[in-house]
């Protein structure tokens, strides 16, 4: 039971010690409280323990106080303290949600056992909850993340680590290679996930207003200031912040920056008084900071700070096997949104789209599929395969490889479908497939051959 707590309400302090006395002596770990308030601030969704409250109590009484916990968590679990005259009110607040009851005087040995059975209880809820919401986070994670290449399969796993652990990170990668998915991908596999997430670009903010937006200010703080406004930090409380383009704050933001993400508080512009935060940050970049701290622009202290883990997605240069799925996907995204039919990709238009390069990334990608689900053509230069520096022989490489990838995911995988449709022997296909590192499960678990 490490980590597991009993919050223990009695406004009599004697009972207080005897009961702390007789469950401490047990190896449990007991917090008393002499009214409700105290006990309640203690009490959150995620809390590993149990609530032991009197019903008799001044002020909030231990009924009311139950209620208000359950309302925070239905399933937590409430043992009520009743004298002789509260039996009856005690067994029907049971209905109404409350665990157990022990009447006074009770012995040690009924408390102790009462309470681990609650604690038994407790440990199950939260350790389910931890199950389902990995489950969900696998599936939410998947679900915006595309791609069966080693690299994002790798990125995945990474997000999917990373979300479960309540630390700071940063996010690298080139122009378009879905920087802010993956954040949101975070968030939302997170315990924060019903909570804000704010999406902050910093390019953006207006020189002269970003400590406002940042940091909110009162009423009279500057010119112009008519009333008192949250800022954006205060606004995600409980969530997620992305400080996108983080590279292009100023040194002397960058310096708040760095006082709010060690002391998680702000204090808005004309007040002395700081506000608490509970906020992750996670700051996207498609720069070198490492490099940006070396010129002088970049406080390598903040860079520290926001590097306890650091993400970076692959450009779909990485992972040429994952276009052909990506963009069929990208197509059937578009034909909902614009409310089109969902056009056929035909093969010439595939292996195009597959050996082309896209420095654009996802978000340029994403640009075509719309105009070819809106009838405007792909661009001439699809015609092309361009290589950059490549030789042609790792053009034509590139390009099989896609083929293949294609291929395999128009047939899900169906080893026979796809060296029928290349016209080459199934022997031909396997070494291929060996030679580029291409897996038939991991186009379709299910598939057959």
């Amino acid at each position: 039971m490490t980590g597991q707590k009993i919050l223990f309400v009695d406004d009599e302090e004697h009972l207080r010690f005897a009961a702390k006395q007789s469950l401490e002596l047990e190896g449990l770990e007991v917090d008393c409280f002499a009214d409700a308030d105290g006990a309640l601030q203690h009490v959150s969704r995620d809390f590993p323990g149990i609530l032991v409250t009197d019903i008799r109590l001044p002020g909030t009484d231990g009924l009311s106080l139950m209620r208000k916990v359950l309302e925070i968590d239905p399933s937590f679990p409430v043992i009520l303290v009743t004298g002789h005259g509260d039996v009856e009110l005690a067994v029907s607040s049971m209905r109404d949600g409350a665990y157990d009851f022990v009447e006074k005087p009770f012995a040690p040995s009924r408390l102790v056992e009462t309470v681990r059975r609650a604690l038994d209880k407790r440990r199950l809820t939260l350790e389910n909850r931890t199950l389902r919401r990995q489950v969900g986070a696998r599936d939410n994670v998947e679900a915006v993340l595309h791609g069966r290449s080693a690299a994002m399969r790798a990125l995945r796993d990474q997000v999917g680590s990373v979300a479960a652990a309540d630390v700071d990170l940063l996010i690298t990668g080139e122009t378009g290679v879905g920087k802010e998915v993956a954040s949101r991908a975070i968030h939302q596999a997170s315990a924060r996930g019903s909570m804000p997430f704010v999406h902050i670009n910093c390019g953006a903010l207006p020189a002269n207003l970003v400590e406002s937006e940042l940091f909110g200010h009162e009423a009279g703080a500057f010119q112009g200031a008519m009333r008192t406004r949250i800022g954006r930090f205060e606004a995600a409380r409980g969530g997620t912040v992305l400080l996108d383009e983080i590279d292009s704050l100023s040194p002397a933001l960058q310096t708040k920056l760095l006082h709010a993400l060690q002391n998680r508080i702000v204090t808005r512009l004309g007040s002395n008084e700081p506000v608490e935060l509970d906020v992750r940050f996670i700051a996207a970049t498609k720069k070198d900071l490492d490099a940006e701290v070396s010129a002088g622009r970049f406080r390598p202290d903040l860079l520290y700070r926001l590097n306890v883990v650091t993400i970076t997605i692959p450009p779909l240069e990485a992972r040429r096997e994952d276009i052909p799925l990506l963009f069929g996907q990208l197509v059937a995204e578009a034909a909902g949104r614009f409310k089109r039919e969902l056009p056929d990709v035909p093969g010439s238009v595939m292996a195009a789209i597959a050996g082309r390069d896209w420095p654009g990334n996802v978000r340029e990608l994403r640009n075509a599929a719309d105009r070819f689900v809106l009838g405007l053509g792909l661009g001439s230069d699809l015609e092309l395969l361009t290589g950059g520096e490549l030789s042609l022989a790792d053009r034509v490489s590139l390009h099989e490889k896609s083929l293949i990838a294609a291929t395999l995911a128009a047939h899900g995988g169906s080893i026979k479908d796809t060296y029928e449709a290349l016209r080459i022997s199934r022997k031909a296909l396997y070494e291929k497939m060996q030679k580029y590192d291409l897996s038939r499960k991991a186009f379709s678990e299910e598939a057959q051959s």
